[in-house]
């Protein structure tokens, strides 16, 4: 049985929502506002703005991963540019 996924006309607020989740817990991060890992709560601040974000993604867009390593990646020429005479 295969898992059900959300409506196609959710996805992209929940993609939306998602991004702009880990995009400002990063910001929050980076400014200091809120500690990475306090005594108190451990590491459990760092996950909710950090980790959270990408748990909720990957069930929705399973191949973004792959999609972001192929953009990253170097493209190969082509051979036939690369001929010796």
């Amino acid at each position: 049985m295969r898992p059900q996924s959300a409506p196609t006309q959710y996805q992209p607020r929940l993609l939306g929502a998602a991004v702009l989740w880990l995009l400002g817990g990063s910001a929050l991060l980076l400014t200091t506002l809120v500690p990475m890992h306090p005594e108190l709560l451990g590491w459990t601040p760092a996950f909710g703005l950090i980790g959270a974000p990408p748990v909720i993604l990957l069930p929705l867009e399973p191949t973004l991963p792959r999609q972001v390593f192929a953009l990253c990646q170097p493209r190969r020429r082509a051979l036939c540019s690369v001929v010796w005479h």
